[in-house]
């Protein structure tokens, strides 16, 4: 998962019932097809290279229950440990902010909500019958993707739709040796997760 043509557009499919996703790239060109294992007390996520689910890629697991500190170790189709991502606890409750290791446990990005208010709205207006509806079109919200040192890589932004089913990936600097798989797939994880929140 090298050199993608960008923007990176990351959808959901509403007509199954598991809970999997496509991300294609600016050519409408598809780049890895995400299913969730369902029913299963430790998230277990595997990513094909496309629907047939014929050449499995990658495989994000948590290392423990359902958890507000969980990690989400992130292994190549060998096997072989790419990284992780962990999700920063209790301070995540407000304003998301999760943290990307390299093969060697070190932190290497840091993802982070741009505006927490947006989704508080979101998740306040959903609950409301009807208005819950239409919410996902006008509260919308955006994480950054920076280094350590603060320098921005990367934007997601959530795209107005029903059941906040539509995602976008945009890059705003060039890619480090190693970063642009971690953020990638430290992206599929983390968007899964926080669609479950709202």
């Amino acid at each position: 998962m090298k050199n993608l043509q960008y923007p990176l557009s990351f959808t959901f499919k509403i007509t199954t019932f598991s809970n999997d996703f496509i991300v294609k790239d600016n050519n409408g060109m598809v780049v890895s097809y995400i299913k969730q294992k369902m029913f299963r007390f430790i998230e277990d996520i595997n990513i094909y290279s496309d629907e047939t689910k014929s050449q499995l890629n990658y495989n994000i697991k948590a290392d423990r229950w359902l958890d507000f500190s969980a990690v989400y170790s992130m292994t190549n189709h060998a096997g072989l440990y790419l990284g992780k991502i962990a999700r920063k606890g209790w301070s995540s409750l407000w304003k998301a902010r999760y943290e990307i290791y390299d093969e060697n446990n070190a932190q290497d990005l840091i993802i982070h909500e741009e505006n927490a208010w947006i989704k508080v709205l979101d998740g306040l207006l959903c609950e409301i019958p009807i208005i819950g509806m239409v919410s996902g079109y006008f509260f919308n919200p955006s994480y950054i993707i920076s280094r350590q040192d603060g320098t921005a890589v990367a934007r997601l932004k959530k795209e107005p739709s029903f059941w906040g089913r539509k995602f976008t990936l945009n890059t705003l600097n060039k890619f480090e040796t190693g970063e642009e798989e971690r953020l990638v797939l430290g992206l599929m994880m983390m968007i899964l997760l926080e669609r479950r929140r709202g």
